[in-house]
Formats: C-alpha cells, structure tokens, sequence
C-alpha cells in the first residue's frame, strides 16, 4: 500500500447542476460509499482530508478577472444577456447559484492534492470531482466554468515544475490545450474520442503547439468504436516514451470514465478492465501523481471506475465487505462486483480502429518523439 489522498467534501458530491443535466457530481458519493464497501479508504499512509474553497485571488493565473466577476455574479443569482457570450446560462453551464462557490471548491481540492503531493506527505492524490478541463481563461464550456486543472499547471510552471497532463477522458481538453499550446513547461497528452464524430470536435493529432511549444502538445484522437485493446496499444506506444522524455516533477491526470462502452454521451467501447490497466499504467511511470475525475455519464459504471482507479492508487486489492451479507446488492453489486464483462470490437471497425493507432503512433514518432527526444516503445 502506497501514500494516498481521497479528496472528498459533501458540498462538492451535493452540488446540483438539474435533473435533466447530465454531469452527477454524486458519482462522488457513490464511490467513496463502494470504496468504504470494499475496504479502500482506510490503512497505512491513507488520509481523507476535506479541502478548502481556493483563495480567489490564485484563479487569476489561468482566469481573467472579467470572466470570474461574471460567474460570481450569476453565482449569486444575477444574470444577463452579455454573459451567454462568456458561456454563462447555456444548456451546457446553465446560470446556477453558488456555482462560483462550487467551482472555488473544487479547484481548492485539486490544489491541495497537488501540495500534499509536491510536499511529501502523500505519492498521490485523488480529486473525483476535478478535472474541468474545457473551461477557458474567458468563458465557461462543456459543463466546466472553472478549470481546476488549468489553474493547478500554471502555478506549478510558475514555479519552474515541469508538470504534465495525462486526459483519458473521452472529450478533447480544448481549454488546456488553449492556454499551454505555446508553452514548453507542460506536457499535455490527450486521448480522446476523435473530434470528426464528438465534442469539443477538437484534438487532431496535427494540433502539435507552436512557437516554444511545438511538440509538447500531443494530441491522440481515436475512432469510435475503440475498444479496451485498441484503447491501451495507442497509450502504451506513445505515452510512457514521452513521460520517460519530458521527465516531468508532477503528472495531473484526468480518469475520465465516459470511455465506457455503456457511456450515453460518448461512442468508445472500453471496458473498466482497460481502464483499470490504464491507471495502474499512469501510477507506475509518475513520479508524483494527482488525479482528477473528470467526465463520465453512466453514473453507475463511472463509480465502479473510480474505486478501481482507487484501489489502483493506493495500491490495494478491492475486498466486497458486504459479500454475502443480506441486502448487500444495494450497495453496487447488481452487475456482479467491480469488474466488466470483457467486449471487444471486431470486424472493420476493430480494423479501422487499430489502422488508426498505427496511423497516430507513425505521425507522433516522426512529429513529437523528436521533439521530446522519445524513444520508441
């Protein structure tokens, strides 16, 4: 068992974007109920603690001040038509009060995941409700009105850290591509559903950076229909060689679980076992490790991927407490414990997906290996 924090607050699990949206942040709730289930979150080296609201003032190295007064104002129940133009009372980020409270929060857990991690007291750290990877400096989007990450990666860089991003989400992190897309601090690596069939419909594999950061943008789209297979064959050809490269002091990584074949938003085809391999993966080439939730609209499956990228983290063996015991189907077992049937693709989609990765893994090792100074895996 390895030194872990479950960054976990009520107030976070409790916020409520409306019956009809489709981000739960009870998905929070939901697994540390599974991981208390099958005796996660406690042990050696573990800690729980509740975070604190980020200081406002420290958003301003990723935020710009007009933006964040506008989203305190609809926070408090203001609003107009001027801030639909900042994204603010859309269908996506609808004009919700106490968002700005929420958002403080959550970015302050992510934060304070990266200091006890960069402080020693932990190896990693866990923020389920973070990664609000597609807000950007000026507007909110994609259910994101404050970008945790992005806040955390600049404050790192300003202090000489080289940092990178790992997204696993199904949806391209087009807010931090945005703001780092010309810096050669951060390392930003996304896997992600291609932009030709889903939203944000960005993160071709030629969005490289530029200027300084020509090549430490690298993006991975894959097709639909991508399988657990095709999924770890194009993070296993590509990712580790670039971390080993860039030898980065801290990886935030986001686990979105929208990869999920049953995910209602998103058109892969993962199971929890790749993605489980995936985060294990990550954990064993990080030397400091922060991550984030992210997407995941399958309520039920995105908290079985949590625990296990948990359990991953803090380097246990998942043990159903609740076996046997009568009733103990209401605590998540309707699907036969934490683990997915497998399925895989196959046929021509298996064959295009798989032309694809090869197709990826040959542009990244003659575009950004050379960069990075890669090996080939």
């Amino acid at each position: 068992m390895t030194s872990a924090a479950f960054l976990f607050s009520d107030k976070l699990a409790n916020f409520d974007y409306g019956d009809d949206h489709p981000f739960k942040p009870i998905r929070a709730r939901n697994t540390k109920e599974q991981c208390t289930r099958y005796g996660l979150l406690y042990g050696p080296g573990l800690i729980r603690p509740e975070p604190d609201p980020v200081e406002p003032s420290t958003l301003e190295s990723f935020h710009r001040q007009n933006y964040l007064k506008a989203l305190k104002e609809v926070s408090s129940g203001r609003f107009d038509l001027p801030m639909l133009e900042r994204g603010l009372g859309t269908e996506e980020c609808p004009a919700l009060p106490g968002v700005f409270e929420f958002s403080l929060l959550s970015t302050g857990a992510t934060m304070l995941g990266v200091e006890l991690v960069m402080g020693g007291q932990v190896g990693r750290a866990f923020n389920l409700v973070g990664g609000f990877h597609h807000a950007y400096p000026d507007h909110a989007e994609g259910f994101c009105y404050l970008n945790d990450a992005g806040v955390a990666l600049a404050a790192q860089a300003a202090q000489g850290r080289r940092v990178a991003f790992i997204d696993i989400d199904a949806h391209h992190c087009n807010g931090i591509q945005h703001a780092f897309y010309e810096d050669d601090r951060v390392l930003v690596i996304s896997l992600h559903e291609s932009g030709k069939t889903l939203y944000p419909w960005s993160g071709f594999e030629t969005e490289l950076g530029t200027g300084r950061g020509t090549g430490f943008n690298v993006n991975i789209p894959m097709l639909e229909n991508s399988d657990d297979e095709v999924y770890l064959s194009a993070f296993r050809q590509l990712v580790p060689p670039l971390i080993e490269a860039f030898a980065p002091d801290l990886v935030i990584a986001e686990i979105g679980a929208d990869t999920m074949i049953s995910d209602p938003l998103t058109h892969l085809r993962l199971t929890n076992n790749g993605y489980f391999k995936l985060v294990k993966e990550i954990c064993a080439f990080s030397p400091h490790l922060v991550a984030l939730g992210g997407g995941g609209y399958d309520v039920f499956r995105t908290t079985r991927c949590w625990t296990l990228a948990w359990a991953a983290m803090s380097e246990q063996e998942p043990e159903d407490t609740y076996a046997g015991a009568v009733g103990g189907m209401m605590f998540g077992g309707e699907m036969g414990g934490l683990w997915d049937p497998q399925i895989r693709t196959a046929g021509p989609a298996k064959e295009r997906a798989m032309a694809q990765v090869e197709r990826l893994v040959s542009f990244h090792h003659e575009h950004s290996f050379p960069v990075l100074g890669a090996r080939k895996a």
